[in-house]
């Protein structure tokens, strides 16, 4: 049994290092990261424990603290688990030679302390795999109890893990897909000023800013559920919350505290202060039970076996540090509260610091199209700029308008999250309100745009029979075109269940908070239905948009089933769950970067080829112009051109409301005399005019009309003006 756990946390070891080690540096030490106290009736209690030890120079540096209702001699138990196997165990007596430990022999009466350094045997230390010190984000845990050596009853435990410093969540990870996102932003910017996305009819690039900045989102939504996570995947999920808005600045943090001060809120334990000097300890969302957020192997079991050095012990004081307590405080959280504080942000100032980061995004928006207008300006006043820019330069008010209304759309699935978030768990009454205030604000432009887009498309429908001026009519275009410029026009309607989509999730994710279960079922539902959806209709305009939604649509679902499996109902092992993160980390890695490659080929094809739909519709627009300027002696002839050969429109676009029908019939005259007798012309004023083919018989009672054969083979010619270089008279035929 022994040997098959060896096996299995050996595979495991070999499996992150094959994948993970390339992206870390390997360390030289492991330190304790948090603890808890795990009996509740405690005679002793830990109030700070700080453990480093320096594979370099063989020491173990310690930092303990606590107190104790008396002094007692005790036993102690350690046990060391590694993903969720148990790799050591050993009870020892802390006053034996072998195993003696000054500071738990005995273990003194009141507050007490200890701090030192001590160094470890080369033997032991030898027993610590070297991949423990490299791969990031080590699922460990060791537990020590405190048991009486008189009478074996329970005096204390505590749990607590250590780290090697090695971690996913890297500054790197996120620059790379801050620089993805904006790659995508500056190919949708360059399209739409080279006529692809700005051109009536045309389409956004594939993928445009808004899949990419929702796929990010997506991956910070799938950290912020109430499961237990292996720790490796949670580290990951940190590296996409710039995306939500969530960006850690302390400046910020500090003034939101404030504001709450004023408005209601509560600081005690609630700030970012307090959260500074915290150590976060996760639950599972479903028990009691508690996962620490940085758990690593704790291979300094044999590490009492060491030969002192430089110890100091106090009693009966705090330990202090410059006149200020040292005490460690632990904060259990979950779900959202605990992917927000991760990165430094108190739960309650989630919605504020979103609001405050969406602000500053449109103002600087606001200054930079205002600023380029200004340039502009400047640059008309002594030459001519080109062309492409007198759109911006005549409707820069309407860009501006546009750019909130999409950054509104982009973000109204995380806004409703923070939103419901702020309603369940905010203490600020002003913060509450805002957040109320702007969830009705955004819902309510969303609701305009959809209503006036789907009224226009009705009114076009009945007009039309279809609704493609939708995308043919330049002032319908430029106005609602950001809502389905990267769908069919059968399919113009994708976008109102795609803003129920990010509604739901977001309320589904916010409302559940502490129950990953519901939270998991959820949004395995949503993601079906959308998919279902997308797969169905492929509503994407071009055969690349539908297979990679799909794709990312897969890719979600696929997420949210491995999430499934990390809800601790289930009583998943640790060894499967850490496996599971492994993979989910792999491939939502592998499709970000497809993602960078597809921009990368479509900035490179945006810069070198000119764009089909503007030379297709500026060629309409000439061909319109030339043939609104025809007069009937027109050397082109135009007059005489069959409508019926389709040659004089252009592919691509509609056919004019006269191209392509028949000949005119003939008017047939009346069956009647008129009231003025026989409809001739009694003036003989054109009496060898052609008569269309027909004759006509007055005798009453009589089909007025018969075929003249004669008059069929004359027919209107072009009038020959007699001068040099006119027209010769032709017949046509």
């Amino acid at each position: 049994m022994r040997g098959l756990t060896r096996i299995r946390r050996n595979s495991i070891l070999l499996l992150l290092a094959g994948l993970l080690l390339g992206n870390v540096l390997a360390g030289n030490t492991l330190s304790s990261s948090g603890f808890t106290n795990c009996e509740n009736n405690a005679t002793i209690t830990v109030n700070n424990a700080n453990v480093q030890f320096d594979r370099s120079s063989l020491t173990v540096t310690f930092d303990v603290s606590g107190t104790s209702s008396a002094q007692q001699k005790v036993i102690a138990d350690l046990t060391v688990s590694a993903y969720g196997n148990q790799v050591y165990q050993k009870t020892f007596n802390p006053c034996d030679a072998s195993t003696f430990v000054g500071q738990l022999c005995p273990v003194p009466a009141g507050t007490f302390s200890a701090q030192g350094s001590q160094v470890i045997p080369t033997s032991f230390a030898s027993q610590i795999p070297a991949i423990a010190f490299s791969i990031p984000d080590l699922d460990g845990e060791a537990t020590l109890k405190l048991t009486a050596a008189d009478g074996g009853q329970n005096l204390a435990c505590i749990q607590s893990g250590v780290t090697n410093g090695q971690s996913l969540q890297l500054p790197a990870v996120t620059y790379v897909a801050a620089g993805i996102a904006g790659g995508a932003l500056l190919l949708t910017g360059l399209s739409a000023l080279g006529g692809g996305a700005g051109a009536v009819g045309g389409h956004s690039p594939t993928p445009s800013f808004s899949t990419v900045l929702l796929w990010f989102q997506g991956l910070a939504m799938n950290g912020m559920m109430s499961v237990n996570y292996p720790p490796i995947y949670r580290s990951f999920t940190k590296n996409f919350g710039f995306s939500t808005g969530l960006v850690p600045w302390t400046a910020m943090q500090i003034s939101i505290d404030n504001f709450r001060n004023v408005t209601g809120g509560n600081l005690t334990a609630n700030s970012v202060q307090y959260l500074q000097n915290a150590t976060l300890v996760f639950t599972d969302g479903s028990s009691n039970t508690t996962s620490f957020s940085k758990r690593n192997l704790l291979f300094l079991a044999n590490a009492f076996h060491f030969e002192t050095r430089d110890v100091a012990v106090t009693e009966n004081t705090t330990q202090t540090n410059n006149g200020n307590s040292t005490t460690q405080v632990t904060q259990i959280v979950h779900g959202i509260s605990g992917y927000v504080e991760q990165l430094t942000i108190p739960q309650a100032n989630t919605f504020m610091t979103v609001l405050l980061v969406f602000a500053i995004v449109i103002a600087a928006i606001t200054v930079g199209i205002l600023l380029f207008k200004v340039i502009l300006e400047t640059w008309a006043l002594f030459a001519s700029f080109p062309k492409k820019l007198t759109g911006f330069r005549k409707r820069y008010w309407n860009v501006l308008a546009k750019t909130i209304v999409n950054l509104i759309l982009l973000l109204y699935g995380v806004w409703t999250l923070y939103c419901i978030f702020q309603f369940t768990n905010g203490d600020s009454w002003a913060a509450k309100l805002l957040a109320g205030i702007t969830l009705g604000i955004f819902s309510a432009v969303l609701g305009f745009f959809t209503f006036r887009i789907w009224y226009v498309a009705r009114k076009y429908k009945k007009a039309e029979g279809d609704v493609s001026a939708l995308y043919e009519n330049k002032e319908t275009w430029l106005k609602y075109s950001l809502f389905y410029d990267s769908y069919k026009k059968q399919y113009w309607w994708l976008f109102m269940p795609a803003i129920v989509y990010m509604f739901a999730k977001g309320c589904v994710i916010a409302a559940g908070d502490g129950h990953g279960l519901t939270q998991t079922v959820g949004q395995l539902v949503i993601e079906s239905l959308m998919f279902l959806l997308l797969l169905f209709t492929r509503p994407y305009a071009t055969k690349g948009g539908n297979w990679l939604n799909i794709i990312i649509q897969v890719v979600r679902g696929l997420s949210v089933v491995s999430i499934l499996l990390f809800v601790e109902a289930f009583g998943i092992a640790q060894t499967t769950k850490t496996i599971t993160g492994v993979i989910l980390i792999a491939v939502q890695s592998a499709l970000s970067a497809v993602l960078a490659i597809l921009i990368a080929v479509n900035a490179i094809i945006t810069c070198c080829k000119e764009n089909p739909h503007r030379k297709r519709r500026k060629a309409a627009e000439k061909l319109n112009r030339e043939f609104d300027n025809l007069t009937p002696l027109d050397a082109r002839n135009s007059l005489l051109i069959d409508p019926s050969d389709g040659k004089s429109s252009l592919p691509g676009y509609p056919m004019g409301p006269y191209q392509g029908s028949k000949r005119y019939e003939p008017v047939p005259k009346s069956a009647s005399p008129g009231r003025w007798g026989p409809r001739e012309s009694v003036d003989h004023l054109v009496p060898s005019a052609a008569d269309m083919g027909y004759s006509y018989d007055p005798s009453p009672g009589q089909d007025n009309r018969a075929v003249d054969t004669e008059s069929l083979t004359r027919q209107p010619t072009v009038p020959d003006v007699g001068m040099p270089g006119g027209y010769a008279e032709r017949r046509v035929l």
